[in-house]
């Protein structure tokens, strides 16, 4: 696990690493992969990686990215071969550009391997571009490369690891802190901080009221972070609105807790969303934005909030939610949702298109609120 959370800290920092395929049953020509990131890219550094892997570099972008380029794929991903012909600015074009000035040839479409898809996981933990330019390792160059690990100026991790630390991350969820912290809706209320196992995700648990008071369905709201919302009020959204209406509604309910979720942008992250944001402005609504960018209709797991009410010892909520993939979630995950109750804010003429989108693409609860005129009528869930 250890390998993997280094891993994602250097592609963070722009840095390549080393993925070994872990299925014996690979071809020898694709038993390990160089994967670099795709911010910051530049022509030297793909040069680089293609000479020190001793094959061109193909760029893995997600079957959302694809749509996009108006491309198929019978997967998840697909490779798209970099020549020497190819700037770093053509492909990054490729993978998150709008309109791309160039397209990549559609014949040269190939298959992910198990390396490539590694890599593009590894590119989500970290809250990058999802996707990754990766280069297969040539045999003659496998000596240079692992010697470069042994002396430490690469990292290398495995794909079994890699899919390991997926799937069981939110199992590694640590209880690191708590203080009481009186809010002006809740004066009696306690933060509980939970840490994921690589460092990069920290969340909050809002204990509301006396625990032992609480009603047998536990009122709960999951709110996934939104800087721009929660703290500065931004008015592309009602997230700051939710959050503070939430932390009165349990209140008021006699106590419960609001989880408060490190999933800015449905999951995208704080740099993606406002590059999302960036081609709403161009006429994009919300879910055809992060499209754009490679993402889906929404990044957002659950297991995280799963494993947070676990340690809280709470098994029967009422959801305060207006989003039913939520409730699926928490069914999903052995969490009975005994009723569900609206949390609204208010709708106006900068987020009606958003609030639109979500109820439109993403069937959230909303015919009733945005029926209603802009000037006074309320939204919903996050």
């Amino acid at each position: 696990m250890r390998q993997v959370e280094r891993s994602i800290f250097d592609l963070r920092r722009g840095l390549p690493v080393l993925i070994r395929n872990s299925d014996p049953q690979t071809d020898d020509s694709h038993r390990a992969t160089l994967v670099a990131p795709l911010e910051g890219m530049t022509d030297a550094a793909l040069q680089r990686l293609a000479e020190h892997a001793g094959n061109p570099c193909a760029l893995i972008v997600t079957k959302h990215r694809l749509e996009v380029l108006g491309l198929n794929t019978d997967g998840d991903a697909a490779a798209l071969p970099i020549t020497t012909d190819n700037t770093a600015t053509q492909v990054i074009d490729w993978a998150c550009a709008r309109h791309p000035q160039t397209q990549p040839e559609p014949k040269a479409i190939q298959k992910t391997t198990g390396g490539d898809a590694a890599g593009l996981t590894l590119m989500r933990r970290g809250l990058l571009i999802p996707a990754a330019i990766t280069a297969p390792v040539a045999a003659d160059r496998l000596a240079a490369i692992e010697a470069r690990v042994k002396d430490g100026s690469l990292l290398a991790t495995d794909t079994d690891a890699v899919a390991n630390y997926e799937n069981n991350a939110p199992n590694f969820l640590k209880r690191i802190s708590a203080a009481d912290v009186p809010l002006d809706d809740a004066p009696r209320s306690r933060f509980v901080l939970f840490r994921e196992a690589d460092g990069m995700r920290e969340h909050l648990a809002i204990v509301i009221g006396d625990p032992e008071k609480w009603a047998d369905a536990v009122p709960v709201r999951l709110h996934s972070a939104c800087l721009t919302g929660d703290l500065f009020g931004s008015l592309r959204c009602d997230c700051g609105e939710q959050l503070r209406s939430s932390v009165a509604k349990i209140a008021d309910h006699g106590g419960g807790v609001l989880l408060y979720l490190a999933q800015e942008g449905r999951g995208i992250g704080l740099a993606n969303k406002l590059r999302a944001y960036s081609l709403q402005d161009e006429g994009l609504d919300t879910v055809d934005a992060d499209h754009v960018l490679g993402f889906g209709d929404d990044e957002r797991r659950y297991n995280v909030a799963l494993e947070m009410l676990a340690q809280l010892e709470i098994r029967q909520i009422e959801l305060l939610t207006n989003n039913p993939s939520k409730i699926a979630a928490m069914s999903r995950g052995g969490v009975t949702v005994v009723q569900r109750s609206g949390v609204y804010g208010r709708v106006t003429h900068q987020n009606r298109r958003y609030l639109t989108a979500k109820a439109t693409r993403a069937g959230h609860w909303l015919d009733q609120v945005l029926g209603t005129s802009p000037e006074d009528a309320t939204a919903t869930d996050n």
